[in-house]
């Protein structure tokens, strides 16, 4: 990836994850409160769902950057032909390196498939997507993500939430999805999934769709600048 690439990514990258967060930060803390085993009331409700927003949204511009940058350097590397069947193996290896985490594994191969012209762009064959059609998928792909690993977020914030030396807080999620499964079946392994939804499939959108829009426009900026010809 050559310099202008490079800087780019880091900063579109940067810019999308600090928009995401200063957007749907509440969403995210309704989400947690819905998942908590006191119940939503109890965990706060819809008190205070704007506090620590100004912290988390400086914290996410180098970590997005950082991922966004390793995502792309690692696809740079494992270049494939557009119509290789690996293409999907590699937007999860390029995710994997940038986050490794299942969510990261479904979204960015459907985001990528997505993209391409031949699929759900058929209509305009030959033409990259836009911006607003690469925020779109990213909200398919980030919806049907979320949806899929809803179980593993429960499981992940009943950890979070358990008291001190309790089974729950030793960090066995398997252990946390079973005793989910136990005492509230299938509703409480997806218990907060709309809500999920919805705030990913937004983030999606944003995160996606200002990180083209941002990453184009400053390439852009780029070829026209007389210190690249």
């Amino acid at each position: 990836m050559d310099a202008p690439g490079f800087t780019a990514s880091l900063v579109a990258g940067g810019v999308a994850g600090a928009s995401v967060d200063l957007i749907l930060f509440p969403l995210d803390t309704i989400k947690t409160r819905l998942q908590s085993p006191q119940g939503f009331s109890k965990a706060g409700g819809f008190r205070g769902i704007y506090a620590g927003v100004p912290s988390t949204a400086v914290g996410s511009f180098p970590n997005a950057a950082m991922f966004f940058l390793t995502y792309e350097y690692v696809k740079c590397l494992l270049h494939t032909d557009s119509a290789s069947h690996f293409r999907p193996v590699k937007h999860m290896l390029a995710a994997s390196a940038g986050e490794v985490i299942p969510f990261s594994l479904v979204q960015f191969p459907l985001w990528e498939s997505l993209k391409l012209p031949k699929a759900l762009w058929s209509w305009r064959r030959g033409h990259m997507v836009d911006s607003w059609q690469s925020a779109v998928c990213g909200a398919f792909a980030g919806g049907f993500a979320a949806a899929v690993t809803t179980p593993l977020d429960v499981a992940k914030t009943r950890i979070m939430l358990a008291k001190a030396g309790s089974s729950t807080a030793a960090g066995n999620v398997l252990s946390a999805m079973h005793g989910v499964w136990r005492s509230q079946g299938l509703s409480g392994l997806f218990a907060g999934v709309f809500p999920r939804m919805v705030a990913i499939s937004m983030g999606g959108f944003i995160f996606l769709g200002a990180y083209d829009q941002t990453r184009s426009l400053l390439l852009e900026v780029s070829r026209k600048s007389p210190c690249s010809r």
